[in-house]
């Protein structure tokens, strides 16, 4: 969708909260805009060296000349790793030390506070400091494999594929193991924070939102990555703490458009709900919710109830039905469920007919399980920023390759 407005941020701010985003925002138009906050601490991924706070933080300590300080991308994006930086200068620890510090120093009796953590990590590269890294040692998930692979082909926008990367069966328990230490790194930010919400008397006032973008395939379907509406990448963590609320669960489905109103509603914040897609959670639900990834030629559409889900791949031009999950049997032409697919599928199309983002028709995606398999796929480039700061640090005769090739196994 184009960007409209100045955001719901905006409205925390004006309404006279001490806004803050602490981490990654991801912005692709501005990645060190406002963004509506009244303050934001930086760490994006491949950052500007002269803007992110996290970068200038980290040139100014004693671990300058880690460059890859969110791991080796290129060749190593889906290896699992060791972070070259110690657990006291990683990413993730530098989230939760300015996410504590910020709330030790607010005061909440002078004004509300709305803040944001925003980790990066887990994602790829899995690069746990050590000795974290060693907390899964043994076998922790099975990846799901169905009986019949090539079926789930036109729902794979990913050229992530483990044949495509090389993933053998020992390095995909190595990479589970590994993202389960980022996972567990993350999880003991968060315990901090909310001890220091508490310390601060502040926890059983404020409003707790725990959530993720998207998930992660880790092996299922023989890919890593996100770009399905597969379960694994589809169906993300979403709890809410409200204060004066018993601890529960729901089953109707929620989605990320839902924490704009949501959160405005839970503090009072006048809005008008024709301009949010969402709902207030605590006062209505959805019957069904949904999520796309890209569009036109490349376009992946879904709509889903947490019972049952409904998918159109542009590619192939194909739906898929699901009822069980993880997505193993294909049901779209089963005679036994077309009265339901009839009703969800004309909610889908009008859905796709509604996208109003621009279009950028491209070459048909061809995932690499449709080409022969030949070639190593290194991904991505590492922090083009830092080439010559690298290159600076190499004695002379020596040099390096800062750029990423595609080379034959």
């Amino acid at each position: 969708m184009p960007i409209e407005g100045q955001g719901f941020y905006r409205r925390f701010t004006d309404a006279g909260y001490n806004s803050c985003c602490i981490g990654k925002m991801h912005n692709f138009n501005d990645l060190y805009a406002p963004l509506g906050f009244r303050r934001r601490i930086t760490q994006e991924t491949l950052a500007n060296p002269e803007k992110d706070d996290y970068t200038k933080w980290l040139q100014a300590s004693p671990y300058r000349n880690v460059f890859d300080y969110h791991g080796q991308r290129s060749e190593l994006y889906y290896i699992p790793q060791v972070s070259q930086l110690p657990m006291e200068a990683h990413p993730t620890q530098w989230i939760g030390d300015r996410t504590v510090e910020f709330i030790e120093n607010c005061h909440p009796d002078d004004e509300p506070v709305f803040l944001m953590a925003s980790f990066l990590h887990p994602h790829p590269p899995f690069c746990p400091p050590a000795p974290w890294n060693k907390m899964y040692r043994e076998p922790i998930r099975r990846s799901f494999i169905p009986d019949n692979p090539d079926d789930y082909e036109d729902l794979l926008r990913n050229k992530y594929t483990m044949d495509a990367l090389g993933i053998s069966s020992r390095r995909l328990e190595l990479l589970n193991q590994h993202y389960y230490a980022c996972i567990s790194f993350v999880d003991y930010q968060i315990g901090r924070i909310l001890e220091a919400l508490k310390k601060k008397g502040m926890y059983d006032d404020t409003v707790i939102v725990f959530s993720s973008d998207h998930g992660e395939l880790m092996g299922d379907y023989r890919s890593m990555g996100k770009r399905t509406m597969l379960e694994a990448a589809a169906n993300i963590p979403f709890l809410l703490k409200m204060p004066g609320q018993a601890p529960g669960m729901r089953h109707d489905p929620a989605s990320l458009v839902d924490l704009a109103p949501t959160l405005l509603s839970a503090c009072g914040i006048p809005y008008d709900p024709d301009e949010y897609d969402g709902v207030d959670l605590m006062h209505s639900h959805h019957e069904e919710v949904y999520s796309q990834y890209s569009n036109g030629t490349n376009g992946i559409y879904m709509i889903a109830n947490g019972r049952d889900k409904l998918i159109y791949s542009a590619i192939g031009d194909r739906y898929f039905y699901f009822d069980s999950f993880p997505d193993a049997t294909d049901r779209f032409h089963d005679p036994a469920v077309q009265a339901r697919i009839a009703e969800l599928r004309p909610k889908l199309d009008a859905y796709i007919a509604s996208d109003r983002s621009p279009i950028v028709e491209k070459r048909p995606f061809v995932s690499p399980a449709r080409q022969a398999y030949g070639s190593f796929y290194q991904p991505l480039d590492d922090h083009i920023l830092t080439m010559q700061q690298e290159a600076a640090r190499m004695p002379e005769g020596y040099p390096i390759t800062l750029k990423a090739k595609v080379k034959d196994f």
